[in-house]
């Protein structure tokens, strides 16, 4: 058949849906297919009619449609039938044609992916999408990665589809080779896991330490959003908090206190421990929202179990809100710290080149985690592309000056209410830990020399030598191997 489409996309879900408006909306000739065909059908007598979108009825005639070198989106569950639609679609495709992957893929995958398909001389794309529903049709974040040569094919694509921010400039840029581009969305998703549940506990303290009504809290998740702290979920938090039932209820006070996840926040949680990176706020994010989903259980032992419960708050309120901004602020910096450091590690591991502030810029618009706080990421990485760790930044240094007495007096309040504040204390302990010169590790290593002879190294000896101490007198002087995780 006659070659029309600029591009084609398998996979008629939400994503793909509105993934495919966008790109026809931005001058591009789209062709769609779909394992049940019936779907293709719909969407093309329903939101696809009248627009240069060519609905095909078999794999065949969907790659007949294509221009050459055919550029193939994928958005279909990760997973299995990722790799399943690859080994239909080789055999139908010609040297130099691109396969893409939009799904929320694990990275391994996607580095394993771009070997085998361009052993079969052709090209493949891992990118990671973000924003939603309504980022697939207006504008999303981007992030690919996978064959270099693919880029120049999709570039003017991804560009114009992808979301933009002030100045005109597109969040979607070249990320690096493998499995780059869904490690970076990984990496996206779990510090959107840290900063969702960071809010969360935001949200518990104002209702049950200060009793605030969701009025009350609606405004001030308002105000907050007018500062340093707008983005995207602070943005929803207030609108959120301020949505009825046509009862006149609000909605929010009746949603069952058990949270679903997707499993990228583990990702990265297991990729940080891989790398040997603490990612300790977002690790504790993860297991929150595990710990929500035993609900039975904490219903029973909430009767058995005793603790400190909320009481009047005797301070200032208006203060002590103050306090609570500032320590979201500063722990939402550890979260950003701690993910960028992990990216760094696996920059390294990997042989990727990535670039810090081209990823800040990516996240600016069109996904989950966009806020006004990432300019001043892409600022830090600017000034030093180096920078060992983001809080280390003179803005954000400093922040974190301003913020750390109340940052400290939200986590003791909370403590002393009995309000579980995962991930708030741990940011703050992370950064304790940071700025720690001398550590308690000294004893950690005596008792490892002790019990398995694991040997230590010496503060008045050089770096990289070991020694052991024949402790109880009784020990040889052979030594177990040493190893850094």
């Amino acid at each position: 058949m006659k070659q029309i489409s600029d591009i084609g996309l398998i996979g008629l879900a939400v994503m793909g849906e509105n993934l495919v408006l966008n790109m026809e909306s931005k001058g591009f000739h789209v062709s769609v297919y779909n394992r049940t065909v019936q779907k293709v059908e719909n969407f093309m007598n329903g939101r696809g009619k009248g627009k240069n979108i060519f609905g095909a009825m078999n794999l065949e005639e969907f790659i007949g449609s294509l221009k050459s070198p055919r550029k193939v989106f994928l958005m279909v569950k990760a997973g299995q039938a990722v790799d399943d639609f690859i080994d239909k679609l080789i055999p139908l495709l010609e040297p130099g044609d691109v396969i893409i992957d939009g799904g929320n893929t694990h990275f391994p995958d996607t580095a394993r992916r771009t070997a085998y398909v361009e052993s079969k001389g052709l090209y493949y794309i891992g990118t990671g999408v973000s924003g939603g529903e309504e980022g697939a049709l207006n504008g999303p974040s981007m992030m690919p990665g996978g064959s270099p040569a693919a880029w120049p094919l999709v570039k003017p694509v991804f560009q114009s589809i992808c979301a933009k921010v002030e100045n005109g400039s597109p969040c979607c840029d070249w990320v690096g080779e493998g499995g780059a581009g869904h490690f970076v969305k990984m990496v996206h998703n779990g510090i959107e896991y840290g900063d969702i549940q960071l809010i969360c506990e935001c949200y518990q303290i104002m209702k049950d330490v200060l009793g605030m009504s969701n009025e009350e809290m609606h405004n001030t998740f308002a105000e907050w959003n007018k500062g340093d702290l707008d983005s995207y979920l602070i943005e929803i938090t207030r609108d959120i908090l301020a949505k009825k039932d046509n009862d006149g209820k609000y909605v929010l006070d009746y949603i069952l206190d058990t949270a679903g996840q997707k499993g990228t926040g583990k990702w990265t949680a297991i990729s940080a421990l891989d790398q040997g990176v603490p990612l300790t706020l977002i690790g504790e994010a993860v297991f929150a929202r595990c710990l929500s989903a035993q609900k039975d259980e904490r219903v029973a032992a909430s009767k058995i179990l005793t603790g400190p419960k909320p009481s009047g708050f005797e301070g200032d309120r208006k203060l002590f809100l103050e306090d609570l901004r500032r320590a979201l602020f500063a722990a939402k910096v550890v979260s950003y710290a701690q993910g960028y450091a992990l990216m760094r590690a696996a920059a390294i591991e990997y042989g990727w080149n990535l670039n810090y502030g081209g990823i800040a810029l990516m996240w600016r618009g069109g996904c989950i985690i966009r806020s006004v706080f990432l300019g001043k990421i892409k600022e830090a990485f600017d000034k030093d592309p180096r920078l060992a760790n983001l809080m280390l930044d003179s803005y954000f240094c400093q922040k974190l000056s301003d913020a750390q007495q109340s940052w400290r007096n939200v986590v003791a309040q909370a403590v002393l209410s009995g309000i579980p504040v995962p991930t708030l204390s741990s940011a703050l302990e992370y950064y304790d830990g940071y700025r720690c010169e001398r550590l308690p590790a000294n004893l950690l290593q005596a008792q490892r020399d002790f019990f398995g002879a694991h040997t230590y190294e010496r503060t008045d000896k050089p770096r990289g030598e070991f020694f052991h101490t024949n402790w109880t007198g009784h020990g040889g002087e052979t030594v177990a191997g040493t190893y850094m995780a």
